[in-house]
């Protein structure tokens, strides 16, 4: 468990954060400005708070009621940056090999072998950084990390330096990152589809402060916290792979309803994370005939909030907490209210490949 309570006061602005996070990786979430790196920068000792306590376990950081305040390098912190930060002048065996020199001799540590299998680097150790690409890079970077035996892991938004080709070849990394090793990560982003894929828990934050946290469904799934805005809410449904059509679709079940989407790589009874935009969705009262788009989830509105100039509702189907984002004009010629039977109808096309990904417990 990840505890972290700190407050500081700066010059036109406070940090007052409090929340726990379980084993997994836990997301700071939120815009520009809300507060997320002065945390991190806080956990990794980098700034000391007027006061706070920050625990990782029983493995205490900071406690300044104690007059604890462990310095960086005692920390037993693995720090992923926007950029990799790795050594020009070395190769990436020994750019790993120097996160292994500061693992303590009585620590645990990963083996050198399995870090790199999972990492997928092994054609890359005798290279130089300067002949890798930024998704390269990144997993170099996450080797080192982990070659240290750290407590926890820091990753302040390890992906957005990258382009999207990057972004997707490297987020099926830190998913086995945090599914196959027993470390717990913190990860700053406020990108909502890193984070509907990524996320064991969600801590929101604003202004300063912790405004939500709690599972990945939940908080995405939950109108009243859109930290970046409308244009970026969507919902997170898990669901099993039911086959792949030789047309190139893949059928899943969610919840008894069939959900078509391009073909993915996940094989037949396994289950994924697949984030439906709120924008991507239309709302009928009746059920629709003669369509192109192939998905139609049945369910009951439970919650509308308008938001930027629009409506953001809140149906609960069979598969799930599904978002939509429509007019005030289109809520009214639908007379939605709570309590309301309606259809959402999504396009297969509409979910992106770095929209599906695989389930962490809890999903």
């Amino acid at each position: 468990m990840l505890s972290v309570d700190l407050h500081h006061a700066f010059a036109g602005f406070t940090l007052d954060a409090r929340f726990e996070a379980p084993p997994g990786l836990t997301v700071l979430f939120g815009a520009s400005g809300s507060g997320k790196t002065t945390v991190i920068n806080a956990v990794a000792g980098l700034l000391m708070p007027d006061r706070g306590r920050i625990a990782a376990g029983d493995w205490v950081l900071l406690d300044t009621e104690r007059k604890l305040r462990l310095k960086p390098h005692q920390r037993r912190l693995g720090y992923i940056f926007q950029d990799a930060r790795l050594f020009p002048h070395l190769t990436v065996k020994q750019n790993l090999n120097y996160g292994a020199w500061f693992a303590p001799k009585d620590a645990p540590r990963e083996d050198m072998g399995r870090v790199v299998e999972l990492l997928g680097i092994g054609p890359l150790l005798d290279r130089r950084p300067g002949a890798l690409s930024g998704g390269e890079k990144q997993r170099v970077a996450i080797g080192r990390a982990l070659l240290s035996a750290p407590k926890l892991i820091l990753a302040d938004e390890p992906l957005s330096a990258l382009d999207e080709t990057r972004k997707a070849e490297i987020l099926p990394y830190f998913e086995r990152l945090r599914d196959e090793v027993a470390v717990p990560i913190l990860y700053v982003s406020h990108s909502a589809s890193e984070v509907a894929r990524l996320a064991t828990t969600i801590v929101v934050m604003e202004g300063g402060k912790v405004v939500r946290q709690g599972a990945a469904a939940k908080v995405l799934g939950d109108p009243d916290v859109l930290p970046m805005g409308a244009r970026e809410a969507g919902a997170v449904l898990t669901v099993s792979v039911k086959t792949h059509h030789a047309d190139g679709l893949t059928e899943l079940d969610a919840g008894g309803a069939p959900l078509f989407l391009p073909q993915i790589a996940q094989a037949p009874g396994q289950k994924v994370r697949v984030r439906i935009a709120a924008h991507d969705v239309i709302l009928s009262r009746s059920r629709p005939e003669g369509l192109s788009a192939l998905n139609i989830l049945s369910g009951v509105v439970q919650q509308m909030q308008p938001h930027e100039g629009a409506v953001i509702v809140a149906i609960d189907t069979q598969a799930g907490r599904v978002l939509a984002r429509i007019t005030g004009r289109s809520a009214q010629a639908l007379d939605l209210a709570p309590g309301v039977a309606i259809h959402a109808i999504v396009k297969t096309v509409a979910v992106a490949s770095s929209d599906i990904g695989a389930v962490a417990a809890p999903a």
